[in-house]
């Protein structure tokens, strides 16, 4: 066979019909599309929230991205499902059979998500080539090669079918190096001096709703020694971080973009009704396993170096003579003074009667004669960044190991991230403007995210601008796209025959509103916490313009039905 759609599709029905591991092995040879989510799940949001997991909860806050990863997958099969069995491009799909306040909300969002997320993708990357791979290496040189690494490999996907398979088997192998970077990470550990306890870490991935409202226990001693007044404060403080970062492991385990992505690449491919098996397949494998770990291994590695244990360089004291010196002088100051200080700030601000900003000439002095349990609570919870775990593994793995295998892994994943961002908005714009993909407007759109190559110079100072509204934006939206899709998937009219039926819909149904409840509450909460009360009267404005744009559409189709019956 000369077509490569046909070969395909041969393949699979011939693995099908011998089932088994023939199966296996043609689903696994065709798989293509779940790589690709993997490379964008694998970014600089899961690397975050992985890190601060471990810093908060140790390894007992494992089973957190693991169950809303299933859940997202759960979705994600619904998506390709009726993407597959309908044949529809997803923004026409949901604008024509649901709502198109809906749809316009999703691409937008998606829109922002790509361009804006790519700034900080832009700025890890090269922070872990400067600081970790090759110290002293031009930041400006290494942002530009990014670029053209990324744009260059997003061109073989606008060659044709060949060029696609080369662009998943790119993405295919960039991914198992950043899984085998940070299992060398975890393999390490686990021989040195101070090896891992794994009957504890395999109980992380029990959940533990409880951390919901309770500090982690490992704090427990922490807590016993602060003064009575400070207690319901630093309880407070645990107790919220750990919440929020428990909702940033829901929300951004499947991000609003994942849900685009998906039904369009799946579409170039070429995939039809024949191949939703493999597509259920293809995500339940090669999103699951290696998100499942890399992530669980960033969250071991992190709450081994830093849960419960005080950052260096932090905690200062008056001496003798009222100058406020460090209680480790061995130690440099650590780059994480600001956020520590910001801190304690916060809970000097809780008293009353006081009032203190944090750059004010007092502050340090002000810190200093804090108690020393409260300092070390602060120092404790203050939030380290990858590079600083890359650091922090020289003593048990040495300079060179922890640098440059952790680094790469870090590189990796953000140069993987890139190439897909570019590539979701090569496909959003072609969407919004209703053209074909092979046309100029998809390369176009995929050059849209290299503004990114600004974000070593500029995420700093712009993130607090962007970051809040776009985030926002992209939380409210992905609940609204889960939902988009899970009345689609239960459309007969839409779906005619093809739609499941029996107690299997009953369990996917029960699943998909498990998903869609769980996601929604973390979104909204997520929001709420970056953007106040404007979130709230966000949702009220987008809901109410759904709900009456939907309205009026029933009306007017109800209309012309009667007219037709005239």
């Amino acid at each position: 066979m000369s077509d490569p759609l046909e070969r395909e599709r041969a393949l699979l029905k011939q693995g099908e019909t011998r089932g088994g591991k023939h199966r296996f092995l043609a689903y696994t040879k065709l798989s293509g599309p779940g790589w690709l989510q993997s490379a964008i799940t694998l970014g600089g949001g899961s690397l975050s929230t992985s890190l601060f997991l471990g810093i908060l909860g140790g390894t007992s806050l494992l089973w957190i991205q693991p169950i809303a990863m299933l859940l997202g997958i759960v979705m994600l099969c619904a998506i390709s499902y009726v993407t597959l069995s309908t044949g529809e491009k997803p923004f026409a799909l949901v604008k024509r059979h649901f709502n198109p306040v809906v749809a316009w909300g999703w691409i937008i969002a998606t829109l922002l998500a790509n361009v804006i997320w790519s700034l900080p993708q832009f700025s890890l990357g090269t922070a872990a080539v400067t600081q970790n791979l090759f110290p002293g290496t031009s930041p400006t040189l290494v942002s530009i090669v990014m670029l053209i690494i990324s744009f260059a490999v997003v061109w073989f996907y606008e060659s044709g079918s060949r060029g696609i398979r080369l662009f998943e088997n790119i993405l295919k192998a960039i991914v198992a190096l950043i899984v085998i970077s940070f299992i060398g990470v975890v393999f390490k550990m686990s021989f040195s001096s101070n090896s891992l306890d794994w009957g504890h870490i395999f109980s992380g991935f029990i959940p533990k709703f409880s951390q919901l409202t309770t500090p982690s226990a490992s704090f427990a001693e922490a807590l016993a020694a602060l003064p009575e007044k400070s207690l319901r404060f630093w309880e407070n403080e645990i107790v919220t971080q750990q919440r929020g970062v428990i909702f940033s492991g829901v929300t951004y385990a499947v991000g609003i973009n994942m849900t685009f992505l998906l039904p369009c690449s799946l579409l170039a491919k070429g995939w039809d009704k024949d191949f939703r098996g493999l597509a259920c397949f293809d995500l339940s494998t090669s999103l699951l396993i290696p998100f499942f770990l890399a992530t669980s291994c960033i969250v071991i590695a992190s709450a081994h170096q830093f849960h419960a244990k005080p950052e260096a360089g932090l905690i200062t004291e008056i001496d003798a003579s009222g100058q406020v010196v460090k209680m480790d002088q061995d130690q440099p100051e650590s780059p994480l003074k600001g956020k520590y200080q910001q801190l304690l700030v916060k809970k000097l601000n809780t008293e009353k009667g006081v009032s203190i900003r944090i750059n004010e000439p007092k502050v340090e002095t002000t810190i200093a004669a804090l108690p020393l349990a409260e300092k070390r609570l602060a120092a404790m919870l203050v939030k380290r960044g990858a590079l600083s775990l890359a650091s922090s593994l020289e003593p048990l793995m040495g300079k060179t190991f922890s640098h440059l295998v952790f680094g790469f892994g870090v590189f990796a994943m953000t140069l993987s991230s890139i190439i897909i961002l570019m590539l979701i908005n090569g496909f959003v714009l072609c969407e919004m403007l209703g053209v074909e993909k092979e046309s100029i407007w998809h390369r176009l759109g995929c050059l849209l995210p290299g503004i990114g190559v600004l974000g070593p110079f500029i995420w700093k100072n712009a993130s607090f601008w962007v970051v809040v509204p776009t985030s926002t934006i992209g939380l409210l939206a992905l609940p609204l796209a889960y939902l988009s899709f899970f009345i689609l998937f239960n459309d007969k009219k839409l779906l005619k025959k093809d739609r499941i039926e029996g107690k299997l819909r009953l369990l996917l149904n029960t699943i998909m509103i498990l998903a869609i409840a769980f996601v929604s509450f973390g979104c909204v909460w997520a929001a709420y916490d970056l953007a106040g009360g404007l979130s709230i009267v966000g949702i009220s404005l987008f809901i109410l313009l759904t709900v009456v744009v939907g309205v009026k559409r029933k009306k007017r189709t109800s209309q012309q039905i009667k007219a037709s019956h005239v």
